[in-house]
């Protein structure tokens, strides 16, 4: 184990990395609406998206949740913001494609909640929209990317939208500001531990 740093030493660095945090913050000047991506394998995608709508309901800004592919309406999220001021929440699918293994109807399923994803990303009045799973839609080919990337890049300009899932597609990436990409480096599931209420469900 090699020397701890001098106070000096720590002080000076410490110097040195604010003044480069402090510029960082100062070019940052432009404000509006963002697209953020939570991909990736990992657990926490749209646990991180709910944090976010918690945050934007902290600052008073009304949110707007379509929860795509998920089809319970007892989720522990959903029964904490549902019935909060400023909270619009749209269960929209009808279980994960393994479950209802019928294309044909994976697709109307998915068309009808995009219609209404649609609604909610041209209302001004929504500051966040967080679209839940909605790569799954776009990867398997059940709503057309192109059509989905134009209603997203259509919002109001000062309306943030999340999008969560896995295998995001490279168009979505491109279009987004942010891109958070979560690994999955170990998962109680799979040592044969249910999900759990609060933490999974």
């Amino acid at each position: 184990m090699g020397d701890l740093p001098t106070d000096d030493h720590h002080r000076q660095r410490m110097e040195r990395k604010k003044a480069v945090v402090d510029a960082a913050i100062a070019r940052a000047t432009d404000e509006r609406g963002l697209l953020l991506v939570l991909t990736g394998n990992g657990k926490g995608k749209s646990s991180s998206a709910f944090g976010m709508a918690a945050r934007a309901l902290g600052y008073g800004m009304p949110i707007a949740v379509a929860q795509f592919i998920k089809s319970r309406r007892d989720t522990g999220e959903e029964a904490f913001f549902r019935d909060l001021p400023g909270v619009a929440w749209h269960v929209l699918g009808e279980g994960f494609t393994w479950e209802t293994q019928n294309r044909a109807r994976d697709i109307e399923t998915a068309q009808k909640g995009w219609s209404v994803a649609r609604a909610l990303l041209a209302d001004a009045n929504n500051r966040l929209v967080i679209l839940d799973e909605l790569t799954y839609l776009l990867r398997y080919g059940y709503l057309d990317a192109d059509d989905v990337l134009a209603d997203i890049a259509a919002r109001p300009p000062s309306q943030h939208v999340v999008v969560t899932g896995r295998s995001a597609p490279s168009s979505l990436i491109a279009l987004a500001d942010t891109v958070t990409e979560m690994r999955d480096v170990k998962h109680a599931f799979r040592a044969g531990i249910k999900a759990q209420e609060g933490i999974d469900l």
